[in-house]
């Protein structure tokens, strides 16, 4: 749902008199969706870890860090008991923005076995890095694009890249780019993005079959870099989405 207008003009006055950043009196709401499920646990990772384990750490702390900029969370299959995918959307009616998390793999035909642990496992290192994605079937296309590319660029700047790999010519990827170098790309017909009625993005933090990003992933302090990072660019995009504009050569 668009945030109010009025809210967007409040907010900048209030920042003006106070010169900076205030946090609303009227929360700005995220539901953040926690990918996955205890019984759909998605892609496992180079050494058997489900990627709904990551996604439900990485999720803990991006929840606090979004709190930090003044936003309002709603956690959406944090327990792990959301299968549906329009059951997750259904859950952020009201909100404000949906911002789905996940941990990436590969193509099966990249895939190689090894032991880990006495036990075999599937790996491939051939890719690395992060990617978001968006629906332009989602009713917010604009802000959904800003955000992202903030996401991805404030990402960036912490020091992670982003995965050319979704944009590989064969089947099941072929993703065209929204925004190349903040590792954007378009995923129309995917379900949480296209029937979220808010701005919506759906994250792949890295990649788990990846055997050395997946136990840097695993590190706390490196969540909390990404983590911080996500908050920081979803909260630049929503500030810059509620400054009022004015006609050329009038001031405010």
């Amino acid at each position: 749902m668009a945030i109010p207008s009025v809210y967007f003009l409040a907010l900048s006055l209030v920042s003006v008199l106070l010169g900076g950043l205030v946090c609303p009196t009227v929360a700005v709401i995220v539901a953040l969706d926690v990918g996955h499920s205890l019984a759909h646990p998605g892609a496992a990772s180079a050494r058997g870890v489900p990627e709904f384990t990551f996604n439900q750490a990485l999720a803990l702390v991006v929840s606090h860090s979004l709190e930090q900029q003044g936003l309002q969370v709603r956690m959406i299959g944090a327990e792990g008991d959301m299968t549906g995918l329009h059951t997750r959307t259904r859950a952020a009616a009201g909100a404000d923005f949906f911002l789905s998390l996940h941990h990436d793999s590969v193509q099966p035909h990249y895939l190689e076995a090894w032991t880990s642990e006495g036990q075999p496992q599937r790996f491939s290192d051939r890719f690395s890095g992060f990617s978001l994605f968006m629906s332009r079937a989602n009713p917010a296309l604009a802000t959904s694009l800003a955000c992202a590319s903030q996401i991805g660029m404030a990402l960036r700047h912490a020091g992670f890249t982003p995965t050319p790999h979704h944009a590989e010519p064969i089947p099941g990827e072929n993703r065209p780019f929204a925004d190349r170098i903040n590792g954007v790309y378009y995923f129309d017909h995917l379900v949480v993005l296209k029937t979220a009625m808010q701005p919506a993005l759906l994250l792949e933090a890295g990649i788990i079959v990846n055997r050395t990003d997946e136990l840097i992933l695993q590190q706390p302090a490196v969540r909390e870099k990404i983590a911080v990072a996500i908050a920081a660019g979803l909260g630049t995009c929503l500030r810059a989405q509620s400054a009022p504009t004015f006609p050329t050569g009038e001031a405010p």
